[in-house]
């Protein structure tokens, strides 16, 4: 299901659909009429699309441990083994 991004054409409208704001919707869904919060008209804008190409978006283990979190690999049927980040070093599901 892809983003849908709106906005109002008036100045009248919300905070909200003033500077816009995303929907989640089936690509035979209807097109948005009104702002959900104040029933100003609004109107579909069409923007472009995000994409991601290679292995950019994926984290290095260096920089997951840096921004505080932990990463966990699985190594088995409900078993996670520590990668980066502190935690336990082993995670395993209770069967």
């Amino acid at each position: 299901m892809p983003f849908y991004e709106y906005i109002c054409d008036r100045s009248t409208g919300c905070a909200h659909c003033r500077d816009g704001f995303t929907v989640l919707q089936r690509l035979n869904d209807e097109t948005l009429p009104c702002c959900p919060n104040c029933d100003e008209p609004v109107r579909r804008v069409i923007s472009p699309p995000h994409v991601v190409s290679g292995k950019a978006h994926q984290l290095r283990e260096s920089s997951i441990e840096k921004a505080g979190f932990t990463q966990y690999k699985k190594v088995g049927k409900g078993v996670y083994e520590k990668t980066a980040g502190k935690g336990p070093g082993i995670i395993k599901g209770e069967s």
